[in-house]
């Protein structure tokens, strides 16, 4: 007898679409008309499930923590719409791939809502700069025409002569250092990053400078950067393209040992084109000597702050945290870096073999040697970089 149950974390959205019939079209109109249909958003699926009226309604009536038989459901409940639901993986049936995948999603602590949106951004194969161009192809109006006026660069609560004048600190080292953080587009690929740079620029981002049992069994660790708790969930993947005594491939990178794991070998073509994947076809960043993955081990978060409504914040404030030393490290060698959200996680994920459930990428960073030429638009409206005669 199969035992089942709901599915821990499911969300509904009635979402409209348009729809054609040539008998409307027939009948002197244009033929479309408008559908209405719920679709189910569940993170252990990956992929969004369109259920009937009579799914809906019997999804909403089912236990997501007591096992059932699914006979006795049948007394309640039509029997083809439970095994629609079984097929469709919103009714779990115990011993199943799909429960395995779906008690991952409980033992992690997922906050629902932070559960779907995670699982409902990622993306797959896709490349943003093709998506431009054909954007680009079939769009005869400028972007304004599209969008409408953007909002103002800046947000005014009182008028200008309400405002209190601030004294302007006068320049340190660190003011030079700030100015030239300019994301970069443009690497030479003839070039191999030295290891002592790229050394540096790890071990000042994510090096553990210190581990503290607080409890027994329970480490917090000290870098360079703040962490919700001191748990820093965030992990470094690396592919690695051109740094002297580094082979290109994969890594993880340690932050305790300090010390890169290898993954899996790639001759140089074949980590140039997992590049490009891992940033959604940007192919300007594709070139950069590192890409660092952060990925965030959610358990490792989730463990303290279970289903709490700002834990998935917490997580992004750790990539914003360790992408900006990664820029400021960079830069303060003579070096350069970016950022891009426009990633293929599935890709990388696939890539590094980590399950999305329990560990995954939220951003993608790079650095290396900057050009000698800007063939790629930077924006550098101050010219830290960039001057009239290499602009």
């Amino acid at each position: 007898m199969m035992k089942v149950r709901r599915c821990a974390v499911v969300m509904l959205e009635p979402r409209e679409r348009a729809a054609f019939d040539f008998t409307l079209l027939a009948q002197g109109g244009s033929g479309l008309y408008s559908v209405v249909e719920w679709v189910a958003l569940a993170p252990h699926l990956g992929a969004e499930i369109v259920l009937t009226a009579d799914e809906t309604r019997v999804l909403g009536e089912l236990s997501p923590s007591k096992w059932i038989e699914l006979e006795e459901l049948a007394a309640t409940h039509p029997r083809d719409v439970l095994d629609a639901l079984v097929e469709k993986g919103l009714l779990v049936a115990d011993g199943s791939e799909t429960a395995a995948r779906d008690a991952r999603v409980r033992g992690t602590y997922w906050r629902p809502a932070a559960a779907v949106m995670h699982a409902a951004s990622r993306w797959q194969g896709v490349d943003s700069r093709q998506r431009a161009r054909d954007f680009a192809a079939h769009s005869d109006k400028p972007i304004l025409d599209h969008l409408g006026a953007p909002p103002p660069p800046a947000r005014e609560r009182v008028a200008p002569e309400q405002r209190q004048p601030l004294p302007t600190p006068e320049p340190t080292p660190f003011d030079a250092l700030l100015l030239k953080r300019v994301t970069c587009r443009n690497y030479d690929t003839t070039r191999t990053l030295g290891l002592a740079e790229f050394s540096a620029v790890l071990h000042r981002t994510f090096a553990a400078r210190a581990v503290v049992e607080t409890a027994p069994g329970v480490h917090i660790l000290k870098k360079g950067v703040p962490s919700a708790g001191g748990l820093h969930p965030t992990e470094a993947y690396l592919l690695v393209q051109r740094v002297e005594g580094v082979a290109p491939g994969l890594y993880h990178y340690h932050p305790i040992d300090h010390a890169l794991e290898p993954i899996r070998m790639l001759a140089p073509d074949e980590a140039q084109a997992l590049a490009r994947t891992f940033v959604a076809g940007q192919d300007y960043f594709a070139q950069a000597h590192v890409m660092v993955v952060a990925a965030s081990r959610f358990h490792r978060n989730f463990w303290k702050y279970r289903t709490h409504a700002k834990a998935y914040r917490a997580l992004n404030l750790d990539v914003g945290f360790l992408s900006h030393t990664i820029y400021l490290s960079s830069t303060e060698l003579g070096l350069a870096a970016f950022i891009t959200a426009a990633i293929n996680e599935v890709d990388i994920e696939q890539a590094f073999g980590l399950d999305p459930l329990e560990e995954g990428p939220l951003a993608v960073c790079g650095f290396g040697i900057r050009a000698a030429q800007k063939n790629e638009v930077e924006f550098d409206p101050l010219g830290a970089v960039w001057s009239e005669a290499t602009a």
